[in-house]
């Protein structure tokens, strides 16, 4: 374990040579202030959301956004489904330090850790051991908000191709909203063939990221990225056929 920047602690990946989470932005502040808020600003008029965690990792997506529904919207009814392939680290985590804030949920924790399922009359969460990108597929218009948080392009670009982003275009609702950590341009470019409206978001807890939407949202001014690709004629969209 790791400890980060805003004292919650975060793990070493060594199969992708990278951290979990940001070590300067922090593991909890990173997952609440790049994914959670802004997913939760654009739909928390909802009853119920069904959202794609990707991947589960140390589980911190899942656990913040049970923690932040149960805190602000207590009636609303969460759908989890996350996949992660390595067992392993899946195994490890009854003994992980985390926040205090996930203190109340981590029987919700074990329980998944033990049968890959956890459901109560608010909560369903499902965690599929396996290949993220075949897992995905089975999803036509169900999510509501995309978590798209897999290991760096540069570590991990399977999980960052027009193709792929193809697919979780296929799973979103037509007003579902994408969340990321990458400004990468090649990152965004692949959400853009696939039709995605793409939006630098700033805010004073963390470095900036990224939201993409299959609709326009209110109140945010997307990103020009026709001229982003005249400005980098050289910058291409991740593709499959460059790391198969």
């Amino acid at each position: 374990m790791i400890k980060s920047e805003d004292g919650s602690y975060t793990a070493f990946s060594e199969t992708f040579n990278e951290h979990y989470h940001s070590t300067k932005d922090g593991a909890f502040n990173e997952t609440l202030y790049k994914h959670v808020l802004p997913a939760f600003s654009f739909c928390k008029d909802k009853q119920e959301l069904h959202i794609l965690d990707i991947c589960f990792g140390l589980g911190f997506n899942t656990l913040t956004t049970i923690y932040y529904a149960k805190k602000h919207f207590p009636d609303m009814k969460l759908f989890i489904y996350s996949p992660e392939f390595d067992q392993e680290l899946i195994n490890s985590l009854k003994s992980f330090v985390y926040p205090k804030e996930f203190t109340p949920y981590l029987d919700i924790l074990h329980i998944l850790i033990e049968t890959n399922s956890y459901q109560d009359e608010s909560l369903h969460v499902n965690l599929f051991i396996g290949d993220a990108r075949e897992y995905i597929k089975q999803f036509s218009s169900v999510f509501d908000i995309v978590y798209q948080d897999a290991f760096s392009p540069q570590n991990n670009p399977a999980l960052w191709t027009k193709e792929y982003f193809h697919d979780i275009k296929s799973a979103l609702k037509p007003d579902g909203i994408l969340t990321t950590y990458s400004i990468a341009l090649p990152v965004r470019l692949a959400l853009h063939v696939n039709n995605f409206y793409i939006y630098l978001f700033h805010q004073e807890h963390t470095r900036d990221s990224t939201i993409a939407s299959l609709k326009k949202l209110p109140n945010l001014a997307p990103i020009d990225m026709q001229h982003k690709i005249n400005s980098n004629p050289n910058i291409f969209p991740l593709s499959d056929n460059d790391i198969f």
